[in-house]
């Protein structure tokens, strides 16, 4: 074995130019941003929402509302990514769509989004119930996206052997999902799901607080309660804030992450056994529960063995979905036409309303994304330069990541807008002042997504290679060389994607924030964005979104798609 990089199977890299698919996505969500400012438009003039109380007795009721609006974001993410996933994955057709679709929806800034999802909601629910499902969207938003990379890039990259395993066995569709692709990619969905929820709380603020002109929406929550705190001032509240979710945080770490984590190392693609595998007392008081045993044996397996059998009888066996031609029906050829009529009408109302925005504004939008464009490759390069020897450090060796993994979950989970005011006084007076704070502000809002991909990339490596290379006695440059930096590359792609999408999204808040009763802003596509949210500029907001999105996209499409096809295609373990 003279080669080490052999250990990877070799292919030319791919590589997918635009396509109309990119640009049916992009025109069919201006036309929805439109729609759903136009709809806007009919909301109540004026709306103001509860008084939040900043007493610390609130806090245990404040938190388990944050918390259910969490849980409840997490489980549509969960049910969307997986059925997006898989939809892009075993369909070409479908791909051309569903990733540049991805790619666009992880672009479009979540604080963006918001003013139009609420502005639409309450114009046709009531206005509790508009509110309460917006946090819930826009929480989903921060959640979703990089679970639906993360179970794209699994099923993408599952060795071949395994496939033609799966297929000489006969395996349908359900039993491949439950033999193969769910447990190969589970590693990866617990990482990226601790991953999601520390994203969830970085815009938990935004999502529970919100103003957009004369409307303010508010909801009880832990979220509201320290945007209220950071607005008065409040660092005594503040620090009662932030101890209540690091207690949230240390609690699902230990009952719901650290067990998974332990449960999953059960799925690593290794023939030897970790000699310090993961462990939780929690995951080992479950499996020793007499009590548990007898719940799941009497109550719970007979129903799921019902429903195990009907599924792997339901579900017909078939080949890849795009090596079969089906015949269309007439009825979808008419619903493609009327679409195309209806995203044309809405690109000619769009542009109608774009029209409107004066020249200058234009200039300011180019400008403004240049400047956010430099901030957000600064805060990429600082993440990747600390984010790829940490991950692996934590990912390689199972008794670092059981002190490191807890300090890493609670430090990706606590908000940096909630932080940002303190930071923001620190650095004011430095060189460089507000932009360093914005970047610094972006890297905080990211770095945990490339972590935890990385720590994920590093915890799937077989074992019997890493024996392997110090049986070779290669040295640690050969050794990164050869293996580990081949073995993480699909997972750092799939985080860098994210976390690209993440810092163009926290540039709306760092660029743009308010604290003590003063505004600080800079020059940038998110402040833009931030001021005509705030001030109801309808024209410029679409105007700002549109080009975020389309600046986003198209790096996404020449730069990190490129890599992605070439981690899909050249890094794959074989």
């Amino acid at each position: 074995m003279s080669q080490p990089s052999r250990l990877f199977r070799i292919a030319q890299p791919l590589f997918r130019p635009l396509t109309w698919g990119d640009g049916v996505i992009l025109l069919g969500l201006a036309l929805l941003l439109y729609l759903g400012i136009r709809l806007g438009l009919g909301a109540p003039a004026a709306i103001k929402g509860p008084e939040i109380e900043l007493a610390p007795r609130v806090l245990p009721y404040y938190a388990g509302l944050s918390l259910g609006r969490m849980v409840a974001a997490y489980l549509l993410s969960i049910l969307f990514s997986m059925v997006f996933g898989y939809l892009a994955a075993r369909n070409r057709t479908a791909e051309k769509f569903l990733i540049p679709l991805l790619d666009v929806l992880q672009s479009v800034p979540i604080l963006s989004f918001l003013p139009v999802a609420l502005l639409s909601l309450s114009a046709i629910l009531p206005i509790p119930w508009a509110v309460e499902l917006s946090s819930i969207i826009l929480i989903f938003t921060s959640q979703a996206w990089n679970i639906a990379f993360a179970w794209y890039q699994s099923l993408t990259t599952i060795p071949r052997n395994l496939r033609q395993a799966s297929t000489i066995f006969n395996f349908n569709g359900w039993l491949r999902f439950k033999t193969l692709e769910l447990p190969f990619a589970a590693i990866s969905l617990i990482w990226n799901s601790m991953a999601s929820w520390g994203g969830g709380w970085f815009f938990l603020m935004a999502a529970e607080i919100f103003s957009v002109g004369d409307r303010n929406f508010r909801l009880p929550g832990l979220g509201a309660y320290l945007q209220e705190a950071a607005n008065q001032g409040s660092y005594e509240c503040i620090a009662w804030g932030l101890g209540a979710l690091v207690l949230i945080i240390v609690t699902l770490d230990q009952l719901v992450w650290r067990p998974l984590l332990a449960w999953s190392e059960r799925f690593t693609m290794s023939l030897v056994e970790s000699p310090t595998p993961p462990t939780s007392w929690f995951y080992n008081a479950l499996r020793s529960s007499r009590l548990l045993h007898f719940l799941t044996t009497s109550v719970l397996q007979p129903p799921w063995r019902r429903l195990d059998e009907w599924l792997a009888h339901s579900f017909l066996v078939t080949g890849p979905a795009d090596e079969t031609r089906r015949r269309r029906p007439w009825v979808w050829y008419f619903l493609l036409t009327g679409a195309c009529l209806g995203v044309l009408y809405g690109t000619f109302l769009t542009i109608k309303m774009l029209g409107a925005l004066p020249l200058q504004k234009w200039g300011d939008i180019v400008m403004g994304t240049l400047i956010t464009l430099l901030r957000v490759i600064a805060a990429l390069l600082i993440a990747l330069g600390w984010t790829i020897p940490a991950g692996v450090a934590i990912g390689s060796n199972p008794r670092l990541s059981t002190w490191l993994q807890p300090v890493v979950q609670i430090a990706a989970s606590l908000p940096a807008t909630a932080l940002f005011p303190v930071l923001l006084l620190l650095v004011l007076g430095l060189p460089g002042g507000l932009n360093l704070a914005a970047i610094l502000l972006m890297l905080l809002g990211t770095q945990w997504y490339l972590l935890f991909n990385i720590i994920a990339g590093a915890s799937a490596i077989p074992r019997e290679l890493l024996y392997t290379s110090d049986l070779l006695q290669l040295s640690r440059w050969e050794r990164w060389r050869s293996l580990i930096l081949p073995a993480i590359f699909p997972y750092a792609i799939t985080g860098a994607i994210a976390a690209g999408g993440g810092a163009w999204n926290a540039s709306v808040v760092a660029e743009y924030t308010q604290f003590g009763g003063k505004t600080f802003h800079t020059i940038g596509v998110g402040a833009l964005i931030a001021e005509a949210t705030g001030t109801g500029d309808f024209p410029l907001l679409l105007a700002a979104t549109l080009a975020l999105i389309l600046t986003v996209v198209t790096i996404n499409r020449f730069f990190w798609q490129r890599l992605y096809r070439l981690a899909e295609a050249r890094y794959r373990m074989e």
